[in-house]
């Protein structure tokens, strides 16, 4: 049981992270911002994957340890 809700728990975040990540995307496709903000979505972006990359390790290592 306590996988089943590891599971849900991961996918829910990266369902959330996923989809703040695609409107970064949008945004920075459109080109109607500043080079300020475009520089801050950029490194959001990046933090964003970053994080994914963590959820998935975390949980990768909570279910084979």
């Amino acid at each position: 049981m306590d996988i089943l809700i590891l599971t849900l728990d991961t996918v829910g975040t990266l369902f959330i992270a996923w989809a703040a990540l695609s409107v970064h995307h949008k945004v920075l496709n459109d080109h109607k911002i500043d080079s300020e903000v475009y520089r801050r979505m950029k490194r959001e972006q990046i933090l964003g994957i970053t994080g994914i990359i963590f959820v998935i390790v975390g949980y990768l290592l909570n279910v084979f340890t």
